[in-house]
This record gives C-alpha cells, structure tokens and sequence, in this order.
C-alpha cells in the first residue's frame, strides 16, 4: 500500500491523534451506510508528530462521480444523531475547534464556532469591536438556527473542494473537522470558494431537500470560516467578517 505521511510541525500536540479521530468516526457512520461510494484513507500509524494515511491515486472526477457522492453525503447527513457539538475539541484547520455535547443548536454554534473564534483574535480593538457587534445579535441568532435546523447530523466540517478527492471507482474526504450539527454548515462550506459543480447541489437537494431559509443560514455558518481564515491567514478576511455581522438583522428577519 501506497502511503501518504502528514507531520505536525505546529504547536498543537494533539492535533493529529484528532484528525484520525475524526477520520474513524466518519467511517463507522458510513458503514451505516447502503453503499460504499465515500471512503477515509485508513490511518496507518498516528501520534502526536506523524500520520502516515493511505495515498490516494487522485484524478480528475466524473459528473457521474460528482452526483454520487452527493447522493451519498445527503445519506449520511439524513443519520439522526442525538446531540450538536462533539466529545472532545478538535481543529479547523490549524486553529483549535471548541466542542462540547449539547441539546441546543443555536447557543452551541454561537458560543463554541462563532464567540470562540472572535475571542482568538489577537489585535484587541478589532476583538472588542466584532464581540460587541455579534453580542448584539445573539439571542436573534441562536433563536433562528434553533427554528430553523431540522435536525444533528455528523458532518465532514471543512468540506472545501480541497478535502474531497476522487480516485477511479470513489470519493474521498481528507482534512476533517467532525462535529454534530445542522447539516447545512457542510452545503454552506462547499460555497465559499468557487463552489461545487452544478450536479453536486441537484443531486444532493433530490436527495434531502435543503431548507427554506438555507441561503440565510449559509452566510451566518459561513461567518465561522471567515472568522477563522481571517485568524489564520489575515486581513483579506475582514471585510467578509465585518460585512455578514453587520447584515445579520436582513439576514434572520
């Protein structure tokens, strides 16, 4: 078997050991599953300096392979599951993920993806200006993702292009970011940059029907990616960032 060995030069120790961890947790709702159409790379070997993962032989996918794996996505996020949130934090990106179990969608996502994400950002006086801002909007926010999620579904996380590889036969998810949530957080990701093809989203909508106000929530799940890019990687980001906080009231009316 060929192998593909990621190492971890940042300082999160545990940051691996996570990424198996959300790896497994995937396969095993998968194998709930009718159908063997998205696969993990096996994790080898992991510890807290190396993961040495199953290579995958990647090449450039079908239409056909496009519309299955979104017939399969939609499977996997129509599995009910009993809370939001996850057993222990993990990692979006390089940038720590706070989890904890939960019966209460909206307070979770605001409190542990959106405040948690505004609190690691290190210039004080753009910190203090977006928590004011987002406090604001709080009790408007986690009022509407509560009546507006129809249920806890596992999801990928960080489903970007760049985490979806496809070989001859399957697809495949890389990088992820496990938590239970409002399954429309993975269909609001695959938006952002560039989007999926256009037989990704018919395909997954014939499948399970996206809500009525998905193009509202996409934004405010969105805001979470933003927030995090923007902590990762920059400036480029705030613009989005400030532009969705102050929007929230059109957004959610």
């Amino acid at each position: 078997m060929l192998t593909f060995v990621k190492t971890n030069d940042s300082e999160h120790k545990d940051w691996l050991m996570r990424e198996a961890e959300g790896l497994q947790v995937l396969h095993q709702q998968l194998a709930v599953l009718d159908n063997d159409f998205i696969k993990l790379p096996e994790a080898i070997e992991v510890n807290n300096q190396k993961l040495i993962l199953e290579k995958i032989n990647q090449q450039t996918p079908t239409s056909t392979q496009w519309f299955r794996f979104a017939e399969c996505l939609a499977q996997l996020h129509h599995l009910e599951q009993p809370s939001y949130g996850f057993k222990t934090d993990n990692y979006i990106g390089r940038n720590s993920q706070k989890n904890l179990l939960s019966k209460d969608w909206g307070t979770f996502f605001f409190d542990c993806r959106l405040l948690y994400q505004v609190n690691l950002i290190s210039d004080s006086i753009i910190k203090q200006g977006l928590f004011e801002r987002l406090c604001k909007y709080r009790q408007l926010l986690v009022d509407f993702l509560n009546q507006n999620c129809q249920r806890s579904s596992l999801v990928h996380g960080d489903l970007w292009s760049g985490n979806v590889l496809f070989d001859q036969k399957n697809a495949w998810l890389i990088d992820t970011a496990v938590y239970y949530a409002d399954r429309e957080v993975d269909i609001a990701m695959t938006e952002m940059f560039g989007g999926f093809p256009k037989v990704f989203y018919q395909a997954y909508d014939a499948t399970f029907s996206l809500s009525s106000k998905y193009n509202q929530k996409k934004l405010i799940y969105n805001l979470y990616h933003y927030l995090n890019h923007y902590n990762l990687f920059g400036s480029s980001y705030l613009g989005s960032v400030t532009s969705i906080i102050n929007n929230i009231p059109l957004l959610i009316k």
